[in-house]
C-alpha cells in the first residue's frame, strides 16, 4: 500500500489567475503553469560586453530535453546546472533582460498580456509547438559545442 502522506494533491488553479492577481500572490502551482514550455529560457545566451545586448544560441544547457523542451532534472537542476536561474517574483526584475520576449513571465511581468498561443488560453500544451514558439527539434546540446563555437549558433529572428 502506497504511503499517502508524502503525497501532495496539487492545488487548483484559480480561473484566469494570470489577470487577476500580481506575480508575488500566484500560489506555487500558478506560478509554474505560467511556463509555456517553449525552453527559450534553456538556451545558453551571450552578452555583448560592450551593449549588454543579450543573443540567444541554439546551444541548450545539457539538461534541455530538446523532444519535450523541458529540463530532464527539473527538480534539482541547481544541483547539477548550479548557474541556473531559478526564476522567483522575487528575482524576475534583475532577470527579465535575458529572458525571451514571448516569456509569460517577462510579459506578465511588463503588464502585457499572455500570447493567443500560450497553453493556459488555449487549455492546451502543444499550442506552443503548433504555434512555432518552441525549440522543438531545433537545439542542439552544450555538450556538443565547444563555447568558443557558440557565436556560430546564435538565433537571428526574435524569439
Amino acid at each position: 500500500m502506497p504511503d499517502r502522506r508524502a503525497t501532495k494533491a496539487p492545488r487548483a488553479l484559480r480561473p484566469r489567475f494570470w489577470e487577476r492577481y500580481r506575480l508575488e500572490e500566484l500560489t506555487p502551482e500558478e506560478w509554474e503553469a505560467l511556463c509555456d514550455g517553449c525552453g527559450k529560457c534553456c538556451l545558453n545566451k551571450l552578452e555583448d560586453a560592450e551593449t549588454g545586448e543579450i543573443a540567444f544560441t541554439r546551444v541548450a544547457c545539457r539538461l534541455f530535453d530538446d523532444e519535450t523542451c523541458r529540463c530532464a532534472q527539473y527538480e534539482i537542476r541547481k544541483q547539477i546546472v548550479p548557474e541556473c536561474v531559478v526564476l522567483t517574483p522575487e528575482n524576475i526584475a534583475t532577470s527579465a533582460h535575458w529572458m525571451p520576449a514571448t516569456c509569460a513571465y517577462k510579459r506578465l511581468y511588463q503588464g502585457r498580456p499572455l500570447p493567443d498561443w500560450h497553453p493556459l488560453i488555449t487549455g492546451r500544451a502543444e499550442s506552443v509547438h503548433e504555434a512555432g514558439q518552441s525549440l522543438r527539434g531545433r537545439t542542439v546540446p552544450e555538450f556538443e559545442v565547444a563555447e568558443e563555437e557558440w557565436e556560430d549558433h546564435i538565433i537571428e529572428e526574435e524569439i
